[in-house]
């Protein structure tokens, strides 16, 4: 059973030292004593918030105390925090921060490998780009490649058929390419243009630019793989 001690907001004096008015109180016998009077002044406060630091420091701590505050709109009282040995809060706090460490250094190691990963997937895709457009210039494979896969875009490099580079979604990831960079597709858009509208009359021209990439031998370029 934990021990309690109140918070309140009132102008509340000790009852036996007369000290206050008291911001953290017990209550016995039906009146408030000051934390000192109540042999609890030695603990320390420690705010809710932090559920594993508010562990590791209650089980450390061979006496603690339970702060609650009433809520009037909701008619009842609410924890606020713990008051614990102070030696047991350092030690917990000392254990957080080896837990914090040790999980940054884990988010540091799987940005390391995310990043791995993704390089060779973004080869990868630029490599079925130059398959399937042989005329694709290689640092425009390179180009269309990083930007259809980034990771987070939700573009569609990143969609479950992109990530297995099936043709229809590297094919789709080029014809995106060359309607933003080989036209004046965006202008329209800005013109009002309706979308649709846009892409049926830029349609015969991004045609013409893939048969043409389909068609030609590689281009040189900057050197794309991995």
């Amino acid at each position: 059973m934990s021990l309690v001690v109140f918070e309140s907001p009132k102008q509340i004096h000790c009852a036996e030292c007369r000290q206050g008015p008291l911001r953290h109180l017990v209550r016995e016998v039906g009146v408030p004593r000051c934390l000192d009077c109540a042999d609890l002044g030695h603990l320390v406060y420690l705010p809710r918030g932090d559920a594993a630091l508010t562990r590791r420091a209650r089980e450390a701590s061979s006496l603690s105390a339970v702060v609650v505050r009433f809520n009037k709109r909701r008619r009842r009282y609410e924890r606020q925090g713990l008051l614990v040995e102070d030696p047991a809060l350092a030690l917990a706090e000392r254990a957080c921060l080896a837990d914090a460490e040790a999980r940054a250094r884990r988010r540091e190691r799987d940005r390391l490998r995310r990043a791995v990963e993704d390089t060779r997937f973004t080869a990868a895709f630029a490599a079925e780009i130059v398959r399937l457009f042989p005329g694709c210039p290689a640092d425009r494979a390179v180009a269309m490649a990083t930007h259809a896969s980034l990771r987070g875009s939700g573009r569609v490099g990143r969609t479950a058929a992109g990530r297995a580079l099936s043709e229809q979604a590297v094919s789709v990831a080029v014809r995106a390419a060359v309607r933003h960079t080989d036209t004046e597709y965006d202008a329209l858009l800005m013109a009002g243009v309706p979308r649709f509208a846009a892409r049926a009359r830029l349609a015969p021209r991004i045609d013409a630019i893939l048969d043409a990439w389909r068609r030609l031998p590689p281009t040189p370029g900057p050197e794309w793989q991995g």
